[in-house]
C-alpha cells in the first residue's frame, strides 16, 4: 500500500532540493576548476597550480549527464540522481588527479573545493546513505590516489574528509530530528483527525461504536502476522482501517440503523459506503493511502462480494486482510437486527468461508492471530 500523495510531495521536494544542489555544483565547479585553470596560463605564479589534465573532459561528462537527470525527474526517480553524480564526478576527478599527478606527484596538494562541497552539502538530502556514501566515497579515493602516486599528501585529504564528515553527520541529525518532530506532529494531528471522524459516525450509528477501532485493532495484528508489512506500513493500514466505514456517514439513518431485513434497492444503498468513502478519502493528503483498504474490504475470494466483484487475488491484499477482520467484528459485535455471536462461533465461520469469502492463506494466518484477537476483544468488552 503506497501514500501515493505523500511520496509525490516528497519526490517534488527531493526534485527541488536536486536542483539548486546541481545548479551550486555547477557554478562552484566552473568557478574554482575551470575558470581558475584558464585565468592560471596568464599568471605565471599560477602556472603549477592546475586542477589537472582531464579537468574539461570531467565537466563535459557532468553536463552529459543532465539529460539522464531530466529523465530521472520524469520518471519520479530523483533519489538516483545526486548518487550518479557523486560517484561519477568522484570516478573522473580520481582519473584526473592520477594521470596528472603519477609523474610529478610532489605537485600533489590533496583536496578541493568541490569535494568540500559534497561533504557539506549532502546533509540536506536528509539521507544516511547518501552522507554515508560521500565520506566513504572520498576517503578511498585519496587512498588510491595515495597509493598509485606514491604521495603522502593524501592523508592531508583523508584528515580533512574525516573532519568534515563529523560535521556532516551532525547536520544530518539535526535535520533528522527535525523532520521525525514534524512527522509526530503530523501523525497526532492526523490520528486526532481520524478519530474525529469516527465519532461523528458512531452518533449516527450507536451500534457501530468501538467497531472501527476494533477492527483496525484486529486487521493490524493479522497483517503483522504475515510479516509482509514493516512498521510504517503497518501503522498506515491502522488508518486505512480506522476509516473502513467512513463512507457510511452518508448512508440516511433510516436504512443505517434499520431494525428489520433490508430490501433490495436499501442493499445497493449501504453497499454504496465502499465507492463513496473511498472517492472521499482520495482527496485527503495522508489518508489516501487507505483507498484500496476502504474500496474492497468487502469483496470476497470467490469474486462475490461488492463493490468491484474482484477475485482472489485480483483484490489488494490488505483488503483481504481488512475483510477479515471486520466479518469477525460484526458477529462478534449487536447489532439492532441481531445479537453478538460468541468469538468461539465467530472463529468457527472465519474457518467455514476459507476459500469462499477469505483468502486461505489469510485464514491460517488468522488462525496463528487468534489469541492476540481473543485479548483484543476481551479488552474492548
Amino acid at each position: 500500500m503506497k501514500k501515493q500523495i505523500i511520496d509525490r510531495n516528497i519526490i517534488n521536494q527531493e526534485t527541488r532540493t536536486l536542483k539548486w544542489f546541481l545548479v551550486l555544483f555547477f557554478i562552484i565547479a566552473i568557478t574554482v576548476d575551470i575558470l581558475f585553470n584558464f585565468i592560471s596560463q596568464y599568471i605565471p605564479q599560477l602556472k603549477g597550480d592546475t586542477p589537472g589534465k582531464l579537468i574539461y573532459w570531467v565537466y563535459i561528462f557532468m553536463f552529459a549527464l543532465i539529460p539522464l537527470a531530466h529523465y530521472l525527474i520524469k520518471k519520479q526517480k530523483p533519489h538516483y540522481i545526486k548518487f550518479i553524480y557523486f560517484i561519477s564526478y568522484t570516478s573522473l576527478y580520481f582519473l584526473n588527479e592520477v594521470v596528472t599527478y603519477i609523474d610529478n606527484p610532489k605537485l600533489y596538494s590533496g583536496g578541493n573545493v568541490i569535494e568540500m562541497f559534497w561533504i557539506l552539502l549532502s546533509p540536506i538530502f536528509v539521507s544516511k546513505l547518501f552522507v554515508i556514501t560521500v565520506s566513504v566515497g572520498l576517503t578511498l579515493k585519496y587512498i588510491i590516489v595515495g597509493i598509485i602516486i606514491k604521495s603522502p599528501v593524501a592523508l592531508l585529504g583523508i584528515v580533512m574528509v574525516a573532519l568534515l564528515s563529523v560535521i556532516s553527520f551532525i547536520l544530518l541529525f539535526r535535520f533528522q530530528a527535525y523532520v521525525s518532530a514534524v512527522k509526530t506532529s503530523y501523525d497526532q494531528q492526523l490520528t486526532g483527525l481520524v478519530k474525529g471522524v469516527i465519532a461523528t459516525l458512531e452518533l449516527k450509528d450507536p451500534y457501530t461504536r468501538g467497531h472501527s477501532e476494533r477492527v483496525a485493532s484486529y486487521a493490524y495484528e493479522l497483517a503483522k502476522v504475515t510479516g509482509k508489512l514493516n512498521e510504517k506500513e503497518l501503522n498506515s493500514f491502522n488508518f486505512a482501517c480506522l476509516l473502513h466505514d467512513i463512507g457510511k456517514i452518508h448512508i440516511p439513518d433510516q436504512i443505517l440503523m434499520k431494525p428489520t431485513r433490508l430490501t433490495a434497492e436499501e442493499y445497493e444503498i449501504i453497499k454504496s459506503h465502499t465507492t463513496i468513502g473511498a472517492d472521499a478519502v482520495s482527496r485527503v493528503v495522508g489518508l489516501n493511502s487507505g483507498i484500496e483498504v476502504i474500496r474492497s474490504h468487502h469483496e470476497r475470494w470467490d469474486g462475490k462480494g461488492y463493490p468491484d466483484q474482484l477475485k482472489g487475488e485480483e483484490i489488494p491484499f490488505l483488503a483481504r486482510v481488512a475483510s477479515i477482520a471486520d466479518a469477525f467484528d460484526a458477529m462478534t459485535s449487536n447489532r439492532s437486527y441481531r445479537n453478538a455471536l460468541s468469538i468461539e462461533e465467530a472463529y468457527k465461520r472465519i474457518l467455514e468461508s476459507k476459500g469462499t469469502q477469505f483468502d486461505p492463506e489469510l485464514v491460517s494466518y488468522f488462525q496463528k492471530a487468534f489469541p492476540k484477537w481473543k485479548e483484543i476483544h476481551d479488552e474492548y468488552k
